[in-house]
């Protein structure tokens, strides 16, 4: 599945990023949601896809959110490890195994605490254009 191969692109790019592996205390981005990891952690959560294939241009959206966890890091930290993964991935064309591109741009993004913990969690939410390369 080709949404496959855009998280793929995603976590790829940021494990080898050694600024995001820093501020996350080693390599600890993940594909999935996990439970009873030492915080920070980043993780992808839902995806959302749409198809614009038309004529000779197969292309699709996707919709994707990344979920930062700094547990009672607070806001600063959160906000520092949200503007490292927006510098890695923001307007910027990843290359996917399938000999495509996809094109990431931020749509949103918010930090808050966790009701009733001292946990902050942060929200980006991309939209990443996947097309052929020509």
């Amino acid at each position: 599945m080709a949404e496959a191969a855009v998280e793929t692109a995603i976590l790829s790019t940021l494990a080898a990023d050694a600024a995001v592996t820093r501020l996350l205390g080693g390599p600890n981005v993940f594909g999935r949601s996990v439970r009873g990891h030492d915080f920070p952690y980043v993780t992808l959560g839902r995806t959302a896809v749409v198809d614009w294939t038309c004529g000779h241009d197969n292309a699709a959206e996707d919709v994707l959110t990344l979920h930062v966890w700094t547990g009672g890091g607070g806001k600063a930290a959160t906000f520092e490890i949200m503007d490292r993964l927006c510098e890695a991935l923001h307007d910027k064309a990843l290359p996917l195994a399938d000999n495509g591109v996809v094109h990431l741009k931020l749509q949103f993004a918010e930090a808050r605490r966790q009701p009733e913990e001292p946990n902050y969690h942060g929200l980006l939410r991309f939209l990443a254009v996947r097309r052929p390369l020509a």
